[in-house]
């Protein structure tokens, strides 16, 4: 199958990504105005909401930020956690599409969306941004009648590097007899930082993320070498899945990652769990992002929004 006009078109509008031998801080505020652009070009605009406000929590040692998005002042109403991507050295709840993310799921589906600002590496390794993610579940969770949400109706989600922190919490609260989830909504996820599953997918470094660069965002994240087999930073490692929430797993014909989702579909089924998984055809890893411009993305759009009002119900 060919790519269509649109995601090439994505793929080839490569950012600034700043000088590789600068500063950390200063490629982070680069890399941020450029998936900024990307996003004016080819995201569509988002639908309003009832009111968002940041608050900061307690976090390890130290203090977070997240930020709570309401659909309207009715309380209630299903929790949703978002993780960004990033590749765990990257990203924030500032950046336009996590922000349109955010308010899509707010509005689309009725949720309060509760988006965590977690701490990165690599001043910040694993597992410090898994804690910083547990912490903010357990936030609101904790505070779900501040915010309108209601305290047993809660889903956790993400977006590559958020979607492995994202299914590592739902390890963590399982292990921890901490919040019970209805859902874990993972999109993209890279689940074996070994890099394994990745090196067997078969698809080429010719689709917006290579396996250079997946080393990188893993070497940054990791203390250790050995961390790669931690559950908590490979999931898919994982020895025992059963008992964990209900997975809905949304991959990408052309991600050299979607064998990663694959195979974790494949096992939490064999634990026991109810799981949803959908390769989406034509897709590339970041291709989600083009509501704007790819009816693909707008139909990937559509399905989480589906799954996730079915899970609240």
């Amino acid at each position: 199958m060919q790519l269509d006009e649109a995601v090439r078109t994505f793929l080839s509008t490569k950012p600034d990504s700043g000088d590789p031998d600068a500063p950390i801080a200063d490629r982070r505020v680069a890399i941020h105005a450029g998936t900024d652009s990307l996003f004016t070009l080819f995201g569509a605009p988002v639908a309003p909401v009832h009111s968002e406000h940041d608050v900061e929590i307690a976090a390890g040692p130290g203090r977070i930020r997240v930020r709570v998005y309401r659909p309207s002042a009715a309380s209630g109403r299903p929790i949703h956690v978002f993780l960004h991507g990033g590749g765990f050295w990257l990203g924030s709840i500032d950046e336009r599409v996590n922000d349109a993310t955010c308010r899509t799921r707010c509005a689309g589906a009725g949720c309060v969306v509760v988006a965590v600002e977690y701490r990165l590496a690599p001043e910040h390794p694993f597992p410090a941004p898994v804690e910083d993610c547990y912490a903010g579940l357990c936030w609101a969770v904790e505070h779900a009648a501040e915010i309108g949400g209601d305290a047993a109706n809660v889903s956790i989600g993400g977006v590559s590097a958020g979607a492995t922190l994202a299914a590592a919490v739902a390890l963590m609260a399982r292990d921890r007899q901490g919040p019970a989830l209805r859902l874990q909504l993972l999109e993209v996820p890279p689940l074996d930082l070994t890099l394994d599953s990745m090196r067997a997918s078969g698809v080429g470094d010719g689709f917006g993320i290579t396996l250079d660069e997946m080393a990188l965002c893993r070497d940054l994240y990791l203390a250790e070498p050995g961390d790669a087999r931690d559950p908590l930073a490979s999931p898919l490692l994982a020895p025992d899945l059963a008992g964990l929430p209900a997975a809905r797993i949304m991959t990408a014909q052309f991600d050299p990652l979607r064998r990663d989702g694959e195979q974790y579909a494949r096992r939490l089924r064999s634990a026991g769990v109810a799981v949803s998984h959908d390769c989406y055809p034509g897709a590339v890893h970041g291709s989600l992002a083009l509501t704007g411009t790819w009816p693909g993305a707008q139909t990937w759009q559509d399905d989480l929004l589906r799954s996730l009002r079915a899970a609240h119900l």
